[in-house]
């Protein structure tokens, strides 16, 4: 009797138009890039535009909460432009927790371009991240009205001066940083350190001026490098060394700062959450980052001129994310069962 009545209900309900709920669709990669200038394909390109040019799409998705529709090639790729500074992290939980899609065994790529910093890297390198850390949460004063011995006036929460260890006041998020998998880190950086990036006589020129500096003025390679995301776009040397001694505070001396950029801690953030919740996998996540300017002036530069220059790594930089970034987007498609649906683990 109870299984005629099931029937019944089923025949009743799809006589009403009601549709049956469909199984979502399991994702295996998410492509992130934080911003496109204007369409995805045929202008001056954004972070999306290679990756729309170059990959196979057959869908446009609009999800609710995410500004740019989503495209998909049927099977199993996302490409998703997540918007820039706290928008990312909105956009990131928005497209997660959207019940058309399965994210729990998909790996992230959050890839765009950043201010590199030329003690490590030059334009156009790709740096694939270990750390990503979070230069949001801190005290800031004036500089001007700072103590005159400090080398920048942005303290941690809970301490007394830039630079120390603070006490715990109780409000701060739980993490300051985060460690990303080691071993998929190191099977992508095995993957493309190898890859031939573009280099620019343009790019030629402009690394030249930094010398003393010679990582700067190396041609474009692919390192690893951290993340160091902050929402204010910052430049400078005593902001360079805020963000170089903020990463190593944050990981007790692991992280070495090598890329700016105004997302990274958002997206870790989200993704930290979605993992809590069962909906995302954090060991599933990368961030690699491109150098389109560098976050402090050459010597014989000023801060203002080096701010406000036209970035020569522009393009390069995107050609570099793309370059460097699909190659582990195929290599995760192409060897899904053999390697990474089970999750890339240490040996």
């Amino acid at each position: 009797m109870k299984n005629l009545l099931l029937r019944l209900a089923l025949v009743l309900a799809f006589a009403c138009g009601v549709k049956a709920v469909e199984k979502p669709r399991a994702i295996k990669v998410v492509v992130v890039t934080t911003f496109e200038s204007g369409a995805d394909t045929g202008d001056k390109p954004g972070e999306f535009q290679y990756w729309a040019e170059r990959e196979t799409w057959t869908e446009r998705i609009v999800v609710p909460g995410v500004t740019h529709p989503v495209l998909s090639n049927g099977q199993g790729v996302l490409g998703v432009v997540s918007g820039t500074t706290v928008r990312a992290a909105n956009q990131i939980m928005a497209l997660v927790l959207d019940p058309r899609f399965d994210f729990s065994k998909a790996y992230w790529l959050v890839n765009g371009i950043a201010g590199v910093d030329p003690a490590d890297a030059s334009l156009g390198s790709a740096a694939w991240a270990r750390f990503v850390v979070d230069g949001d949460i801190a005290y800031e004063i004036d500089s001007r009205e700072a103590d005159k011995t400090w080398p920048y006036a942005i303290i941690p929460i809970g301490a007394k001066k830039p630079n120390e260890i603070p006490k715990n006041e109780g409000w701060e998020p739980d993490a300051m940083s985060y460690a990303l998998n080691p071993a998929l880190v190191a099977r992508a950086f095995a993957l493309t350190k190898d890859v031939a990036l573009l280099d620019t006589p343009d790019m030629q020129a402009y690394r030249a001026t930094y010398a003393g500096f010679p990582n700067a003025q190396r041609p474009p390679f692919v390192l690893l490098g951290d993340s160091f995301g902050s929402c204010r776009y910052w430049h400078g040397a005593a902001l360079t060394q805020w963000a170089n001694d903020w990463s190593k505070l944050w990981t007790k001396g692991e992280a070495n700062f090598v890329m700016s950029n105004m997302e990274d801690q958002g997206i870790a953030t989200a993704i930290t959450q979605l993992t809590k919740m069962g909906k995302a996998d954090f060991q599933r996540l990368l961030f690699l980052r491109t150098g389109s300017n560098y976050c402090t002036p050459a010597p014989k530069q000023g801060v203002v001129q080096s701010l406000q220059a036209e970035y020569a790594g522009w393009v390069p930089s995107l050609e570099s994310a793309y370059r460097v970034g699909s190659v582990v987007v195929h290599d995760i498609v192409k060897n899904w069962d053999a390697v990474y649906a089970g999750g890339v683990k240490t040996p």
